[in-house]
């Protein structure tokens, strides 16, 4: 039997701790920008418009976040991150404490920029320019004119109503953007909360709906249209490779009308 101070007693007494690494614990390795030059840049755009409630946090934001990669990272101090100039919010990443039992997470490193929609509105679109820095590396991103608020243009008909039996098309706009795959389209009744999901014909940034017939008339509806468009990537350096997406979801009272 291992006696109190023998090299295997307080081997076995750190492990039933959770003092030793490897054993279950999640260890953050730091890094500088230079040492995450083999990882891929992930960017998300949220341009969230809902009837349904006021602006949540993260409605409006844009976010670039580095890959996994085969250890947890965590970048060191000295790191800024600018989104057109202006500063973004950095998360260094690593294993949070949460001051809380269980098993680790690993959160990536990243970095965050929250946008006013009304002002993206009235200004001009331009490029989206992300700089990340330090003083071993540097990372540039370039999306071709993706600073401009997304929206849902109404081809033809009379806004804020449907009518029963007919195909409504709704585009995409910038028109820059490329819709990936095709926008999802439901409405929702706003006296009994009933959805009903619609069947949508993409044809590029075009989405083509069919309002069913036995769509209860003369009613007032949120009719919410989401999908995600892809950007053209201008400039990708400092990193192995970016890619992400635009996503937008848009909330229109209508009425459905014979």
């Amino acid at each position: 039997m291992a006696s109190a101070s023998s090299p295997r007693f307080v081997m076995g007494a750190l492990a039933a701790l959770g003092l030793l690494a490897g054993c279950g614990r999640t260890v953050a390795e730091p890094v500088t920008l230079a040492d995450l030059k083999d990882r891929t840049l992930k960017f998300t755009l949220m341009d969230v418009d809902s009837l349904e409630r006021d602006s949540s946090v993260g409605a409006y934001r844009f976010t670039v976040e580095f890959s996994s990669g085969s250890s947890c990272a965590r970048l060191t101090e000295g790191v800024t991150a600018t989104f057109n100039g202006q500063p973004m919010k950095l998360s260094l990443g690593g294993v949070p404490d949460t001051g809380v039992g269980g098993r680790d997470v690993c959160e990536a490193p990243k970095a965050t920029f929250d946008f006013d929609p009304e002002q993206w509105n009235n200004e001009p679109t331009e490029d989206i320019r992300v700089i990340l820095q330090d003083d071993t590396h540097s990372v540039l991103l370039v999306l071709q004119d993706a600073k401009a608020k997304r929206r849902f243009l109404r081809s033809g008909g009379s806004a804020g109503t449907l009518r029963l039996g007919q195909t409504h098309t709704y585009v995409w706009l910038p028109e820059t953007d490329t819709v990936q795959g095709t926008v999802q389209a439901s409405l929702t009744h706003l006296d009994s909360g009933v959805v009903a999901s619609l069947q949508v014909e993409q044809e590029g940034n075009a989405a083509r709906f069919f309002v069913p017939e036995d769509t209860v008339a003369n009613s007032k509806y949120h009719l919410r249209l989401s999908g995600t468009a892809a950007p053209q990537v201008l400039t990708c350096e400092g990193v192995a490779g970016c890619e992400g997406g635009l996503v937008h979801s848009e909330d229109v009272e209508v009425s459905i009308i014979p």
